[in-house]
């Protein structure tokens, strides 16, 4: 019995240590989301502030789990004085709930590049479960001024409901209560020996 349990904690250890970390390249990505106003026309808008990060063990990320964090705080929709309407809490209310995470459950390939993505997405404190729409480039080998790097592209969209969230009050007169959220990222395979050596 003991024999056993020490293969299951060998196999179990073998499978953490295989399991891989790619960083996002914040200058090649972005978390955004589409509104509708007045049922007339769409206003865009994204999170200046994210991280985010790809865990996988599989060489073609087939497996990966995918984290994500937006800083409610850094909202910009390309005007003040309605990124400062949305701070408050007739909206996010950012003081109380700063961060809008995201972490994946299930990553499902459909065909091709194309993935569904199941996940619980923490907004105005509550979580719920989420199904999106996920595009899987690469992973690819580039050069690069430290060597040769393995780079990855994904591609996410999917539409929530603010309401279930708590997000302003329902009815969709003024703005729309489906949100259309996209966002894209450029993820970097992180080096296990720079790891080794902090």
């Amino acid at each position: 019995m003991k024999a056993i349990a020490l293969s299951i904690a060998a196999l179990l250890t073998v499978s953490v240590a295989s399991a891989q970390t790619w960083t996002v390249d914040k200058a090649h990505s972005k978390v955004g989301f589409t509104v509708t106003h007045l049922m007339l026309s769409e206003v865009d808008g994204n999170f200046k502030t994210f991280d985010a990060k790809l865990t996988a063990s599989k060489p073609d990320l087939s497996d990966a789990v995918v984290e994500l964090t937006a800083d409610v705080n850094s909202i910009n929709t390309d005007n003040e004085r309605r990124d400062g309407h949305l701070k408050t809490p007739d909206w996010f209310d950012a003081a109380k709930y700063p961060t809008i995470t995201f972490k994946s459950t299930s990553f499902q390939k459909v065909e091709g590049k194309k993935y569904k993505m199941m996940g619980n997405l923490t907004m105005h404190g509550v979580t719920k479960p989420v199904m999106l729409d996920a595009v899987l480039t690469g992973p690819v080998t580039m050069d690069s001024p430290r060597g040769k790097m393995e780079k990855a592209g994904l591609k996410v969209n999917g539409t929530i409901k603010r309401t279930d969230f708590g997000v302003g009050s329902s009815g969709g007169a003024v703005v729309s209560e489906e949100i259309e959220i996209k966002a894209a990222g450029e993820f970097a395979k992180q080096d296990a020996a720079m790891d080794e050596k902090k």
